[in-house]
């Protein structure tokens, strides 16, 4: 991971909200952004726990994006987005320990933030708790039609005055940060919005950064296409309006003279995407909101799913939801991806309201895990009441209408069956105070205290605020439901406008970064955690966790406000030596007789001609993709013409190429990549073809690299 340090430059920070706002002040900014794909072979990924979800190349490629803002003379905070399914306490522990090592106490868990956007469709195996890398082998405007709320009959148990304060069972707001440099003009922006990135499905083993990389992605091209940066043009052809017959018979004459080559060792990196513009969609209070917009239905009879179970027939692995794209899950990741996009780009084009003042930050080390919390009484005063050790209840293993568990579990189940407590009791029988602290959640697993090999579960977490003018950001390490994040936020803008109003006016915005710095599951509200619906059996630390976030961010508040500072608290554990790894290294990669690395196996047909919306495939043989993750390069490549030159124009980290890689059996040496292309309508008409980076592995250990690429073909 790389983040840039501060330019010195001078720099406009604008605030963008689904009212449009802009406005200035002097601070020193840095973006950067950084390849993060990873692993894209047998890799178990992270998010749906499904142990047959094992990485096979490549949708697009994941990347960190990161903002730093400081004041000329004063404080910075750091943000970095990945597009990762969540931030991991160990990752975030040792990016610390490199940045102190380089920059001393510039940079310190106070004012770092690393957050993920929840794909899930990306590598597992790097966070550091039993429960979270089991299927990982171990560790290696209002925007209406973007999210729907997956458990509404959770979010009716809520006050129906509190309700009524809100149009919709989720959040339908945008808030948008722009970056631009006095000279330069805009250099990124990042917002952030809440939807589950499950438009990608269960059974996916492509690595994507779901629908907030999508919309990432698009944005970045955009603000290049505005600045008419060249990247997709041919020269192939001077005067397209020449007759077409004529020029598709002189561009098939010239794609006839280039033949598949044979595939060569080649020591290079391609990437055709230069980021000169960094644009970040963040993650929010997501807990409940899924892409999956059409609705639940059943797959076995198409009927509507069960409104309080979200099961079908009593069987909840029969309930899925489904994505406006249906059934291609692919193109729900981009209609998604697109909503979101586009109103970004609203948002940033219609900026009006000028971040000003002050840069700040507070964090502390909290343990959850038995923290005293003063909550009303419903007579009337106040009692404290404690959180509890993590566990889950039984209706975390029914999962969710994103991606239904199996056997006989059901969402809103408050009572658990005989059978799996006799199961569980075998890993360990939760005792009667932590029966009775987590009530009414039955407890599946107790996670908090299963202590074999090494911890289940985080009990001491990090609780961050980050302050950017009128900006508040939450750095949250879970993912929060709508009506749980409504009232965090709420609760810390009433409290910092009543400690400092002149501060604090009607323009203070707060938003939730949701699964930044660690990773503790789900927080409900204590109404939602009634139902134990997926989302409350899944909030670890008991009823009262809610509470006590919006107990600790006032005592973070308070700090801020004041110019305290926060004893640390507890430190979180390092278990990295504790790690265990059941992925096998790759042992040796091979070709069958007569075959070079890089040869094609399965060519474009001869004489080929095709029109934008097609897809073009080649297929070449190739050594397993962990033996080069090829950061910031590709595996798959699309190149074009000019002159007698090749030019690569897309590549994997473009949403119309995929790389996908498949051996013929589990231990077999040989194996194989597709380079699939789906002809974009950006595309010019010219002549193409289909390139494979890859590297192979000796039997001695050596790395080879190696290129290999299709016969060409016409696009017209």
């Amino acid at each position: 991971m790389a983040v840039s340090v501060p330019l010195s430059f001078q720099f406009l920070l604008s605030l963008l909200l689904t009212r449009a706002v802009l406005s200035s002040s002097e601070y020193l900014i840095g973006v950067g952004s950084y390849d993060i794909t990873g692993p894209a072979a047998d890799v178990n990924m992270m998010g749906y726990a499904n142990s047959e979800q094992i990485a096979s190349g490549i949708h697009f490629r994941l990347r960190a994006r990161a903002f730093i803002i400081a004041e000329p003379q004063g404080n910075r905070v750091a943000f970095v987005n990945l597009d990762a399914c969540m931030a991991s306490q160990i990752v975030t522990i040792k990016v610390l320990e490199r940045l102190k090592a380089r920059y001393g106490d510039l940079y310190t868990e106070k004012n770092v933030a690393i957050s993920g956007i929840h794909t899930h469709a990306g590598p597992g195996g790097y966070l550091q708790y039993v429960t979270y890398i089991v299927t990982s082998l171990g560790f290696v405007r209002d925007l209406l039609d973007a999210g729907v709320n997956r458990s509404p009959s959770s979010y009716l148990n809520n006050p129906a005055a509190e309700r009524s304060k809100y149009k919709y069972n989720v959040d339908k707001e945008m808030t948008l940060l722009k970056f631009v440099d006095s000279k330069l003009g805009p250099i990124g922006s990042f917002n952030w919005f809440a939807t589950h990135g499950t438009s990608m499905s269960r059974t996916n083993s492509l690595i994507s950064g779901d629908n907030k990389g999508a919309a990432a992605r698009f944005m970045e091209d955009w603000f290049q296409s505005g600045q008419k940066i060249p990247r997709r043009v041919s020269t192939i052809v001077s005067d397209l309006s020449q007759n077409r017959e004529s020029l598709n018979s002189r561009l098939l004459d010239i794609a006839a003279s280039y033949k598949s080559s044979r595939g060569q060792t080649l020591d290079a990196k391609v990437r055709v995407r230069k980021a000169s513009f960094v644009s970040a969609f963040c993650q929010s209070n997501c807990g409940d909101v899924s892409p999956n917009v059409l609705g639940t239905f059943c797959i076995d009879t198409g009927l509507p799913c069960d409104f309080n179970h979200s099961t079908c027939n009593g069987k909840n692995e029969l309930c899925y939801g489904r994505g406006p794209g249906y059934p291609d899950e692919f193109e729900s990741t981009r209609i998604i991806g697109e909503r979101q996009f586009k109103m970004a780009v609203g948002l940033f084009n219609k900026a009006t309201e000028k971040l000003e003042g002050k840069i700040g930050y507070q964090h502390e080390y909290v343990d959850f895990s038995n923290l005293e919390v003063t909550v009303p009484k419903a007579g009337g005063g106040s009692e404290t009441v404690k959180t509890c050790p993590a566990a889950m209840g039984f209706g975390f293993a029914a999962g969710t209408t994103d991606g239904p568990g199996a056997f006989d579990f059901k969402q809103g189940d408050d009572k658990g069956k005989a059978f799996w407590r006799l199961v569980r009791n075998v890993l360990t029988t939760p005792g009667p105070d932590q029966i009775q602290c987590q009530k009414p959640k039955p407890i599946l697993l107790d996670t908090g205290e299963m202590k074999t090999p090494y911890d289940w579960a985080p009990s001491i977490l990090p609780v961050q605020i980050f302050r950017i003018g009128q900006l508040i950001i939450l750095s949250v390490p879970g993912e929060f439901t709508t009506m749980a994040g409504r009232r965090l936020r709420d609760a810390v803008k009433s409290f910092l406008i009543s400690l400092d109003s002149k501060q604090f006016g009607n323009n203070l915005h707060v938003v939730i970064a949701g699964l930044t710095n660690t990773y503790s599951q789900y927080i409900a509200t204590f109404e939602e955690y009634e139902v134990q619906r997926y989302e409350g059996a899944s909030t670890l630390y008991g009823p009262h966790t809610l509470t006590a976030y919006i107990q600790e961010f006032k005592k973070l508040a308070t700090a801020l406000v004041n110019g305290q500072t926060l004893p640390s608290g507890p430190q979180p554990p390092d278990l990295l030596d504790n790690q265990i790894s059941l992925l096998s290294p790759v042992v040796v990669d091979s070709t069958p007789i007569g075959v070079s690395f890089g040869d094609v196996k399965s060519d474009v047909p001869p004489k080929s001609t095709f029109v934008r919306g097609q897809q073009v495939n080649a297929t070449f043989w190739s050594g397993c993709p962990r033996n080069d993750l090829m950061t910031e390069g590709s595996f798959a490549v699309v190149e074009t013409l000019r002159g007698e030159k090749w030019v690569p124009v897309y590549d994997d980290d473009d949403f119309s190429v995929k790389f996908k890689w498949s051996r013929p059996g589990k231990l077999s040496p040989e194996s194989q990549a597709t380079v699939e292309w789906r002809i974009p309508e950006s595309a010019v008409a010219g002549v193409y073809r289909l390139r494979h980076y890859g590297a192979s592995k000796s039997l001695v250990g050596s790395i080879t690299s190696f290129s290999g690429s299709s016969s060409a073909f016409v696009v017209v």
